[in-house]
């Protein structure tokens, strides 16, 4: 049995490679997420580890946590803490570090590198082995600063020149007194690094006279452990808390692990979509192969061969198939892996170096999930191979399904597909987070119940079609008789690229629904023409919000100024902003009350106050970072959405009680409305900062409709993986079927049937499936898209259903492309047949 198995593997090569096409590149995209993913993680691991070289302790402040009236903070590392550490047994060095976000210009303006990974820090002198100079001297006062050797590279600038860069907002300009060499991580995935001397640093930084971390180096032959025990005991343990460079390389390279998870988690999903619609793909290769052998099963069991050695010698088949396909796409894996690295670099997101990583782990996944995946699906066909009688077979009086499996089939899929549209239907009702869950159940179950329904809905939706198939005379007629001859076939080849078109036409639905919603929000809920923000969402300094109020033609502006309080035990961020424009800036809908701010007077959303029971009058007593309490009074309630909500009080009361105020944004009204000239206005006042953002309106919508169409645009290129696995299932399906009918188009051509005709019959055929499969795809994606965005409406209240008709349109074009593109292969094998030979064969 065992060699009767592989003869069947070689004798039909053609056959399966359609099926080992599938499988391939499902296993493809397995292995090359985990190789690309591998390597990330490990080449930033190391990099973060070199970073940890020269601290053996690091020393960081403990977070107070809120408790009664008292809002949280972190208390301060000081001098005499610093002094304290460099003391200690076995401590050679202590070092105060200070840092955060520093935005370097290169010379043409641009920011010289990434938003999240442009950093600042200070410099400790020529002795700080973290940052050995290449040239120059150490920064000394606050016009001199020190860049990383990359970032003067790519922004152009040599020891000497003036560098533009900013903080938290206003642009500073001081000279390049040197460039350094760093193993930072954050510098090598192509972000940059500028140095300060101390005083600077702290000053800009908002550190004065304090520290964020003190690294303490130990000793020659002093442990890490043993330098960490003696900070323990010498310093308030309150305040602080210590940590080995071991544990924090450790606790870096877990981040690092944790957040390169959530991307192969992702990236994985989209190949598993891929290996599923290929499963379809192989159950019908299988079913339709066991259905043309099976007289010679049927023989096999006649001379003493049992069930169980049929339906072995059917998996060792697949096992064959999938082990070919499953070294195969593990090549191809680290093809694409190697190509992804690449590919970052060339988008300009550039990665620490480090070799391609092909771990143990990704070998035996890529074989077990070629393998698993192909004998699955070919377990079902065998097993009904090994239960044909073989007296029945022999005399091809078999017949493959009973009208009571039909029966039972459909009861089946209508009771999940009932079950699972009821399930979200019952979700949309529900709030965003208790219904995530029940909706992505309900979603299971009614893609397995119409999955399970196919067949059934093949016939009508098929012979909706046959008016337009008249058109095409009698090859029109057989395409849709051929259609619907096997509906169990039609039914698996059409639900591998209904799911495909499920994924695409739901993710298009929300995406464009969000956006529209998202327009609305901004166009209703905000009055101001320009809104100013850090590029990476930092804190704004105080000064950016006075230079604008005093720009000309400024005419009313307010920065939004967030600050923690302890309201009624529980921890409540209130919102500073200028009591006396700040209703001319909005236009939110008030609920009860005036919307008036300015003195003890504050405004609140209407979710706050139904939290609190709050009115209008209530009073409230909030207390601040400064042990302080003011007594303040609701003046009124109003509709909060996504962008504005929360409590508003006057930057006049708030200001007093912070340490160091600083402003999330600046909404900014002119005499001369939202243009172009306006906007360069403004952005010439700024000092043409290129980490300060300046957005109208439309700008904040077109910035949100940059991220949904970058996510729409991977959507698309990881599910277009699997239409192409659908594709192929349609071409095998159809080669398959055209040898299936080799006898029947051999008749037909003898009888008249021309070549061109018998190709036509074969690409309306193919055709026909596609766009049943097209039909079933849009339709569960809309519904999904709906059910997603009811879920979504309870948190946004400007959320409508949007359907981009425009794009369901192209989606049925491109499943009839597919059809057709699909058939060109089978239908001219169909009608090369000759005639004589194929009403011959058996």
């Amino acid at each position: 049995m065992f060699r009767t198995a592989l003869r069947n593997v070689l004798a039909h090569k053609a056959r399966l490679l359609m099926t080992v096409l599938a499988v391939m590149l499902g296993v493809a995209f397995v292995s090359g997420t985990l190789v690309f993913t591998d390597t990330v993680s490990d080449a930033y691991q190391n990099s973060a580890a070199k970073g940890f070289d020269q601290v053996d302790v690091a020393v960081e402040p403990r977070y107070q946590a809120s408790e009664g009236d008292k809002v949280g903070r972190t208390p301060d590392l000081t001098p005499a803490m610093l002094d304290e550490a460099a003391g200690v047994p076995g401590a050679a060095s202590a070092t105060g570090v200070v840092g955060g976000f520093t935005a370097v210009a290169d010379r043409h303006g641009k920011l010289a590198g990434g938003n999240w990974q442009s950093r600042g820090g200070n410099y400790w002198g020529t002795k700080d082995a973290r940052y050995p100079l290449v040239s120059g001297h150490a920064p000394h006062g606050a016009n001199e600063v020190l860049l990383d050797s990359e970032t003067a590279r790519r922004a152009g600038y040599r020891v000497g020149d003036t560098v533009r860069l900013s903080v938290d907002g206003p642009v500073l300009t001081p000279t390049l007194a040197g460039v350094f060499t760093t193993d930072d991580g954050n510098v090598a995935a192509g972000g940059s690094l500028a140095l300060f001397d101390t005083p600077t640093a702290q000053k800009l930084f908002h550190k004065k006279g304090t520290y964020d971390e003190i690294d303490v180096k130990a000793k020659p032959g002093t442990s890490q452990a043993a330098l960490k025990d003696a900070l323990d005991r010498a310093l308030p343990a309150h305040q602080v808390r210590t940590a080995t460079g071991e544990k924090l390389a450790d606790d870096q390279a877990k981040a690092i692990a944790d957040s390169m998870s959530s991307m192969k988690q992702g990236l994985l999903v989209f190949a598993g979509i891929a290996l599923f619609v290929g499963t379809f793909i192989i159950a019908n290769t299988f079913t339709m192969l066991v259905a043309q052998r099976t007289k010679e099963l049927a023989l096999l069991r006649a001379v003493g061969a049992s069930r169980r050695q049929v339906t072995r010698s059917v998996l060792i088949e697949a096992f064959v198939v999938g082990a070919v396909a499953g070294v195969a796409g593990l090549a191809a894996g680290i093809g694409i892996g190697a190509g992804l690295r690449a590919l970052v670099g060339s988008l300009g997101a550039s990665m620490p170096d480090g070799p391609l990583v092909i771990s143990p782990w990704t070998v035996a996944a890529a074989l077990a999930v070629g393998i698993l995946i192909t004998m699955l699906a070919a377990w079902l066909p065998g097993r009904r191979a090994a239960k044909i009688p073989p007296v029945a077979a022999m005399n091809s009086v078999y017949a493959q399904a009973t009208t009571r499996s039909l029966v039972l089939r459909n009861t089946i899929g209508a009771l999940f597909t009932a079950a699972g549209a009821a399930v979200i239907v019952a979700a949309t009702s529900m709030d965003a987070d208790s219904g995530e869950g029940p909706m992505g159940l309900g979603a299971v179950l009614l893609i397995i119940g119409v999955f399970v329904l196919t067949p059934l809905l093949s016939r009508p939706l098929i012979a909706a079609a046959a008016p337009l198939l008249r058109v095409f005379g009698v090859s029109g007629k057989l395409a849709r008789q051929n259609s619907v001859r096997n509906p169990r076939r039609t039914a698996a080849t059409a639900s591998a690229l209904m799911i495909g078109l499920t994924l695409i036409t739901g993710m298009t639905v929300m995406a464009g629904s969000l956006q529209s919603s998202i327009d609305k929000m901004a166009a209703s809920a905000i009055r101001a023409d320009y809104v100013v923000s850090m590029a990476n969402g930092s804190p704004l300094s105080p000064d950016v919000a006075r230079k604008l109020a005093a720009t000309d033609g400024v005419s009313a502006s307010s920065p939004l100024r967030n600050a923690m309080s302890r309201i009624d035990g529980e921890t409540e961020y209130v919102t500073g902003v200028d009591g006396a424009s700040i209703a001319g800036l909005t236009d939110l809908s008030v609920v009860r009350g005036s919307f008036t701010v300015g003195g003890t007077r504050i405004v609140v959303d209407k979710d706050r106050a139904k939290e609190y029971g709050w009115t209008p009058g209530s009073h409230v007593t909030a207390h601040f970072e400064d042990g302080k309490a003011q007594t303040l009074t609701v003046a009124g309630v109003y509709e909060g959405n996504e962008m504005i909500h929360g409590i508003m009080l006057d930057n006049k009361v708030l200001t007093p009680h912070l340490r160091q105020p600083t402003d999330m944004r600046v909404m900014v009204k002119t005499t001369d409305g939202a243009s172009e000239a306006t906007k360069d206005r403004l952005v010439k006042a700024l000092g043409t900062n290129p980490a300060i953002k300046i957005q109208d309106k439309k700008d904040i919508s077109d910035n949100i409709a940059q991220v949904f169409t970058m996510l729409l645009n991977m959507v698309y290129g990881l599910l277009g993986m699997a239409v192409i696995v659908a594709v192929l299932g349609v071409v095998n399906t159809l080669a398959m079927s055209v040898f299936e009918r080799s006898q029947e188009i051999g008749m037909l051509r003898a009888i008249g049937l021309d070549r061109r005709a018998v190709k036509r019959m074969v690409r309306l055929e193919s055709l026909v499936i596609s766009l049943f499969g097209g039909v079933l795809g849009i339709g569960l994606g809309v519904f999904f898209g709906w059910a997603a965005g009811e879920l979504l409406g309870t948190k946004m209240p400007t959320y409508a259903l949007v359907l981009p008709w425009g794009r369901l349109a192209l989606f049925l074009l491109l499943a009839g492309v597919v059809g057709v593109l699909a058939a060109l292969w089978p239908a001219r094998r169909a009608a090369r047949l000759n005639m004589l030979a194929a009403i011959k064969a058996e």
